[in-house]
């Protein structure tokens, strides 16, 4: 949930601020992070290839079962459609066939491009602000949209980590593994929805200052995503899918590869081994990886196995989105200039 600060000091500033990227820099940034990409892809298949230790992964790959491989090609797909749901959940005045160009741009940028969840989400709000829309709501909506894939998250490792740890889900004995991380989720989620009335007691009747415009810009943000997320609302599928899909591309990768561990281990280390993406490395190339197979060594899985479905998970999670993304994105150049007209309110 680090990285809303940006996107409220935006709307706090009265929105007359100039969006950090154009066009131009925008389409050289995504060009340059998807040959960058391909590159480093290259490299992890040369290192598989031509390092004795790494033979056996190799094998692993190359003899994976081919439909469970489609099947969680199609799995990413519906995945980045929930992603697209949520955004439009998020903005919800703006036009279907907009809003998800510009949704999936946002995950050709993550994907390709070292900007990470935040900033990926800042590239959606640039796009809509180009396009005429108002600064501070787009600054506005664009924090609530991190905000509620990042509680969808946290919500997910609390419930499976707890679960885990009680012996209501199959998985690892090691309250370490299970429980601390659970523990955290919840911490997490409590201090979430505590913020808001916490803001209110620190700031007071205070309107002046920087400070106090982004503080209460962030416990605004909070506020919206607790009652999206209270809210009956199907296209919450949106939120929660988008996560889940993204997992069960792991499970049937690890399926294809022969291995098959527990769902609590997998949605665990899935969770814990992307804290890694922090790093400004375009794809988490290398590094997500090393997370992945590091934590489910730690859940005794077999290090080859592992390795595997890791690898051919990343290059499905990150090319699949990168791809539709960028031929979203470059439909979105083609409509630069025209006005963005927003659907009418739901009543």
């Amino acid at each position: 949930m680090s990285g809303t600060g940006s996107a409220t000091e935006h709307r706090s500033s009265g929105g007359h601020q100039e969006p950090a990227l154009d066009d131009a820099t925008a389409t050289r940034r995504l060009r340059n992070g998807l040959i960058s990409l391909a590159i480093l892809v290259a490299l992890v298949v040369g290192l598989l290839l031509a390092v004795p230790g790494l033979h056996q992964v190799a094998h692993e790959v190359l003899h994976m079962a081919v439909p469970l491989v489609l099947a969680a090609v199609l799995l990413e797909v519906l995945s980045c459609v929930c992603y697209v749901i949520a955004f439009l959940q998020v903005f919800e005045r703006a036009p279907f066939r907009l809003g998800a160009r510009v949704a999936l741009s946002e995950l050709a940028f993550g994907a390709a491009v070292s900007v990470g969840g935040a900033g990926s989400v800042a590239v959606g709000a640039w796009l809509l602000v180009d396009r005429g829309a108002n600064p501070g709501r787009v600054a506005e909506r664009s924090a609530v949209l991190f905000l509620l894939t990042s509680a969808v998250n946290v919500i997910t490792l609390a419930l499976v980590g707890l679960a885990t740890a009680c012996g209501i889900l199959p998985g690892s004995h090691n309250l370490f593994l299970t429980l601390l991380p659970g523990l955290v989720g919840v911490v997490v989620l409590c201090t979430f929805l505590a913020l808001p009335r916490f803001v209110d007691r620190l700031v007071g009747d205070r309107t002046e200052g920087r400070w106090i415009n982004v503080l209460r810009g962030t416990a605004e943000s909070v506020r919206d995503t607790a009652a999206i997320l209270a809210r009956p609302d199907w296209r919450l599928i949106g939120a929660f899918g988008y996560l889940w899909f993204d997992i069960a591309v792991l499970e049937l990768c690890f399926q294809a590869a022969g291995g098959n561990p527990p769902l609590s281990t997998l949605v665990l280390a899935y969770q814990i081994g992307y804290l890694s993406n922090f790093l400004p490395i375009p794809g988490g190339i290398g590094v997500l990886d090393g997370s992945f197979v590091g934590m489910f060594v730690l859940y005794h899985v077999n290090a080859s196995i592992a390795t595997a479905a890791t690898v051919v998970y990343h290059a499905i999670s990150l090319w699949v989105p990168a791809t539709w993304g960028t031929i979203a994105f470059l439909l979105l150049r083609k409509s630069r200039g025209q006005p963005l007209r927003l659907r009418e309110p739901r009543h």
